[in-house]
């Protein structure tokens, strides 16, 4: 059976590739657990040499990488090219973080005894990696998995699996071999892994529905898991945020990589003093979006990486306008292209109760509501059942701290928004996912502690 892989921008086939056999499942599997075991004896920084070196040996072929990117999933060539330069510092940012993160913790001194915490790897650790952000996304997890001496399968989506051959090319088989092992996988192949007792822990980006099943699925064999499952991120604009700073930038964080970001601004809020002025600059940077061949410069946004998502928005359009919302520009595909393609599109005075304002678009949809004060925003920005990112847009310090302190949200951003900080925790609310990634806080679902209570003198 084949898995064919298929250009968003023209429907042009790039590749087929056959799904792994059940022997060579077994293979991986057996391997991996003998990397494992030796992998794990490596002393830190012999591992940070190694991982640095398998990052450096990605570096030679960044050009090619990111080519392959735009192909698969229609990003933008420049912002593909920008996407591998974010693995590179996302993962010498680990790299830096490793020894703070995995050295033991030494409590206070007690007397004939000799206490501490060991940050240990937990073995073989499932990736299930989204298209989206096809590089950083895996780099999540398979950079801290290996300096925490863990060894990592990687199952890409399946419309990015050349990044996953890209990953275990480079990591997989360094002084050691093995450490990273990509797989051509099926769902039922997929839920059979998640079973076998080889298996340590399974990370997963996705849909909430994928989430789900694939937490069912691990908790059957008392499986840990990590989950990010994106959000339906809110940003307010105050009445004193500076508004020619901050419009582009909104709107830069919901159309970025066509809006398919699960941090993306996924519905606005406007004091009602900007209302107005915000929705006319909106509209002219929108309407200046140019769409087109991802491979070409000026194109600015490529097409969405799934032909059903087309649909999907332009219901939500429609749900929004029946319910009272104004469709100022966009709102369908763009006729006579093969590609993918969905009009950059703003809409206002969106109901709270609309689909849009409630589910995770993944487009290129901007839903804007007006409000009459910093309340009536925080009501409106927790009213969700995700807790990914929320944006505040202010001058005052005070406010975005007060704003902080009562949002339901992994990162609470100010004047910022769409973005990732490695230093910073990844983590969720809700339905926006389970446990942490990047940070020193990303090693913890990598590792298990281990208690030593030495009584030394008797």
């Amino acid at each position: 059976m084949k898995l064919s892989v298929i250009n968003p921008y023209d429907q042009s086939l790039i590749t087929e590739l056959t799904y792994d056999s059940d022997s060579e499942i077994e293979t991986k599997l057996a391997l991996a657990t003998s990397a494992f075991q030796l992998w794990r004896k490596v002393p830190l920084n012999e591992r940070s040499r190694i991982v640095l070196s398998a990052l450096n040996q990605l570096k030679t072929d960044r050009e090619e990488i990111a080519h392959e990117v735009t192909l698969q999933m229609g990003k933008p060539l420049a912002q593909a090219l920008g996407e591998f330069d974010t693995l590179i510092d996302r993962g010498e940012t680990c790299v830096r973080l490793a020894e703070n993160a995995l050295s033991p913790d030494i409590l206070p001194e007690k007397a004939g005894f000799v206490r501490r915490i060991e940050h240990e790897p937990l073995g073989i650790i499932f990736d299930i990696a989204a298209w989206n952000y096809p590089l950083v996304i895996p780099i999540n997890v398979i950079v801290p998995a290996l300096l925490a001496g863990n060894v990592v399968l990687i199952k890409h989506s399946a419309k990015t699996p050349l990044c996953g051959i890209r990953l275990a090319k480079a990591f997989g088989n360094l002084e050691i071999p093995n450490l990273v092992t990509n797989m051509i996988l099926t769902h039922e192949q997929t839920e059979q892994i998640i079973k076998d007792s080889r298996i340590n822990h399974v990370s997963f980006t996705g849909s909430v529905g994928g989430g789900r099943k694939i937490y069912q699925q691990a908790a059957e064999s008392l499986l840990d898991a990590g989950m990010e499952l994106g959000g339906n991120d809110p940003a307010y604009i105050a009445e004193d945020a500076d508004l020619e700073f901050t419009v582009p930038n909104i709107v830069d964080g919901a159309m970025y990589n066509a809006g398919q970001s699960c941090c993306a601004v996924e519905r606005v809020y406007v004091h009602e003093t900007h209302y107005d002025q915000f929705i006319e600059q909106a509209e002219n940077i929108l309407k200046g979006y140019q769409l087109g061949n991802p491979l070409e410069e000026e194109t600015a946004m490529g097409p969405l990486a799934s032909k059903n998502a087309l649909k999907e928005l332009e219901d939500q359009v429609a749900d929004a306008v029946n319910k009272g919302a104004k469709l100022i520009c966009g709102g369908k595909p763009v006729e006579g292209q093969k590609g993918n393609f969905f009009e950059p599109t703003l809409l206002v005075d969106v109901p709270q109760d609309s689909i849009v304002m409630q589910e995770e678009s993944f487009g290129p949809i901007l839903p804007v509501c007006k409000v009459a004060n910093d309340d009536e925003a925080l009501e409106k920005m927790n009213d969700t059942r995700f807790g990914l990112t929320a944006s505040i847009w202010t001058e005052s310090n005070e406010k975005a701290e007060q704003f902080a302190s009562e949002l339901n949200a992994g990162t609470v951003f100010q004047n910022r928004c769409d973005f990732l900080d490695p230093e910073l925790p990844w983590t969720g609310v809700g339905e926006s996912g389970l446990g942490s990634t990047l940070s020193k806080y990303g090693f913890l679902n990598l590792t298990r502690r281990k208690s030593i209570h030495f009584r030394v003198e008797h």
